[in-house]
């Protein structure tokens, strides 16, 4: 699981260890994974990495060994408008929230291709349904990482890797602490990783939540733009 030391990740680690399930615990603080890992009920491995520098995901994945499936929970936000563009910001978030699953990925899926078993979970947003304000950036990387998990289960359907998308609203974390302005339907973490435990343990590709809240974001996907634009867009 990458990204577990804090917000969703670490309480879908607990939930998942109370499962019985075995974790390799993996993000950049080590202490924090530690910290975690002590607090389960059965051992958890601990093996730090920094997923925007290609070595170091290498480094991780051979130290890691044979697995079952990668849990990719790591992610980084800020609110951002297109007049308030932040350049580094913005590529820290395609780096982590995309590029980083992208390197991880790019060693862990030819593995389960050539043994034809595996589970890939990644996270999505339903920011990435369509161009939100406020989004710049974050948006854009939770649209690409969930392209890139629909075309792996485009590839691999009916073989034995599994490929599942997660797609949570708010969630009250310290990324989430960031915004000024009230987020409608926001939901715990630990309510967050019930919602994956219960995708990990289904046959659906993919699930978007909370429910209401995706609903309303999925009918957007079907408003032609002369009309989305002006509903969510800049009032002038």
């Amino acid at each position: 699981m990458i990204g577990a030391s804090e917000g969703i990740g670490r309480a879908l680690a607990e939930r998942l260890g109370a499962l019985g399930v075995n974790l390799v615990l993996s993000a950049r603080s080590e202490d924090r994974l530690k910290d975690l890992a002590a607090s389960l009920p059965r051992k958890a491995d601990v093996v730090p990495v920094d997923v925007t520098d290609a070595a170091a995901v290498k480094a991780a994945v051979e130290a890691v060994g044979e697995i079952d499936g990668v849990i990719y929970v790591s992610g980084t936000y800020w609110p951002m408008t297109a007049g308030d563009w932040n350049a580094e910001q913005v590529e820290t978030m395609l780096d982590v929230n995309l590029m980083g699953a992208a390197r991880v990925l790019g060693h862990v899926v030819p593995w389960f291709v050539a043994r034809d078993r595996g589970h890939i979970v990644l996270t999505g947003s339903l920011a990435g349904y369509r161009g939100l304000p406020g989004a710049i950036g974050y948006g854009a990387s939770k649209a690409g990482l969930m392209s890139l998990g629909e075309s792996l289960q485009v590839d691999l359907r009916g073989t034995g890797v599994k490929v599942q998308i997660a797609s949570p609203g708010f969630v009250k974390t310290r990324l989430t602490d960031k915004n000024d302005f009230k987020m409608p339907f926001i939901m715990s973490p630990e309510d967050v990783a019930h919602e994956y435990v219960e995708l990990m343990m289904s046959d659906a590709m993919s699930r978007s939540f909370p429910t209401l809240f995706s609903w309303i974001m999925r009918l957007s996907q079907l408003l032609p733009d002369w009309l989305y634009f002006p509903l969510f867009g800049r009032k002038s």
